[in-house]
């Protein structure tokens, strides 16, 4: 999980230390990137409105080929949520949602707020807020207010949780609060002689978590980086122009993980919910190298143990050999309790594709129907679409009810 307030810049040249692609564990199995002060001006927000942002086709364009997809994205001005994962898992994704809420002038602008994207993951249902909360070191009860205000937005749709009845709940960004009453310079003398544990006590987030009863569930790795705001641009040295800002631990990454708490409030009664879902933080640090802000970006490393409850409502197989010299045969087979719609689709994939509108082709699964028994159905593509340049390729199913795929074949040469 990424959080980054870019400072309207353009992505940096590489990534790869941010995104940890050269790390010697297993490779990630989704990325989330929450980002703040996507180049906001307005005539950019219309225009990126239109076709993906820079920054959104920046990071599919590192991903695709080590076999992410875009699964989903919300943007509201400044702020924009991404969420990639690994193709084996898409069958086991269900019900993505998306929703923004304005807090900036009284809820009328859309500057500062939240974006959020929530799924359903092996059955279990997870939810991620980008937050950018108002700046300045006096507007602590504002940040508190308005994050309240976001976490009580509802999706629409039927059956879909509220934000703290999901299983987990990560809530991230650059969330603004400071360093209360200490000065300036023993700030950063602390921060140079990493004293850091001096200066969690008095950071406004650590103080209303002891406080307020609804931040209390939330729980956050130590900061054990420096604080990441205010930098000199392409500096690793706190602000030096005229405002001299203090540094602050803006950019935090914080989750909660409803279980723990219902099973904390019954004061110990661990039987009446069986754990299912557990939530490990193995890494939480901040990326000293990037200098395109005065904000250094911060990842937070989650491992996710699940206890599925989900197997893919479709499975699909290529017939045959593949080639553009004659049509092929697709056949596939849906569970029992899986509702198919006329608008269904399998669709042919490049197997390093961005998103689930990247095919090359496909067919719809009633219209283009050529068989079909109690166990499978077999459907046809023609000849004409298939790519005479051959490859490797995947069949994804596309469910439109669910609005998701829900069941993605092995990658087969054409």
């Amino acid at each position: 999980l990424v959080t980054w307030n870019v400072g309207t810049a353009f992505p940096p040249p590489d990534v790869t230390s941010l995104l940890q692609l050269n790390s010697l564990g297993p490779a990630m199995d989704m990325y989330v990137i929450g980002l703040q002060e996507v180049n906001s001006r307005i005539t950019n927000f219309l225009s990126d409105l239109a076709f993906d942002d820079p920054w959104s086709i920046f990071f599919m364009t590192v991903l695709s080929p080590l076999g992410y997809i875009k699964l989903s994205s919300v943007r509201m001005q400044g702020l924009l949520l991404l969420v990639f994962v690994k193709h084996v898992h898409l069958p086991f994704i269900r019900d993505v949602h998306t929703h923004y809420t304005r807090t900036g002038l009284y809820g009328y602008w859309g500057n500062k707020g939240g974006v959020t994207i929530r799924l359903s993951l092996y059955g279990h249902t997870v939810c991620f807020i980008n937050c950018h909360l108002p700046a300045h070191m006096e507007n602590t009860e504002q940040r508190l207010d308005d994050f309240e205000k976001i976490l009580e937005m509802q999706f629409e749709g039927e059956n879909i949780p509220s934000t703290l009845d999901h299983d987990v709940l990560f809530w991230f960004g650059d969330l603004n609060f400071r360093i209360a009453d200490y000065g300036i310079h023993f700030v950063r003398e602390s921060i140079n002689n990493k004293r850091y544990s001096l200066l969690w006590e008095k950071d406004q987030l650590n103080m209303a978590k002891k406080k307020e009863a609804f931040l209390q569930e939330f729980i956050e790795g130590p900061l054990q980086f420096k604080p990441t705001y205010k930098f000199d641009l392409y500096s690793d040295v706190y602000d030096t122009s005229e405002k001299k800002r203090k540094p602050a631990w803006t950019d935090r990454i914080l989750w909660r993980v409803k279980n723990l708490c219902q099973r904390a409030s019954k004061e110990g009664e661990f039987s009446e919910e069986e754990q299912t879902i557990s939530v490990t933080l193995n890494n939480y640090i901040s990326h000293m190298s990037y200098g395109i802000s005065d904000h250094k970006p911060v990842t937070g490393t989650f491992e996710l143990e699940v206890l599925s409850q989900l197997y893919p409502l479709v499975t699909l197989n290529p017939e045959g050999e593949w080639s553009a010299e004659h049509d092929v045969l697709i056949s596939y087979s849906a569970v029992p309790e899986f509702r198919s719609s006329a608008w269904d689709w399998i669709g042919l994939f490049k197997v390093a594709f961005r998103h689930s509108n990247d095919y090359v082709t496909y067919a719809w699964v009633e219209d283009d129907e050529i068989s079909s028994n109690k166990d499978s159905k077999q459907v046809y593509m023609s000849a004409a679409e298939i790519p005479d340049a051959g490859g490797e390729f995947l069949l994804c199913y596309y469910s439109n009810n669910l609005q998701s795929i829900v069941g993605i074949s092995q990658p087969f040469q054409v």
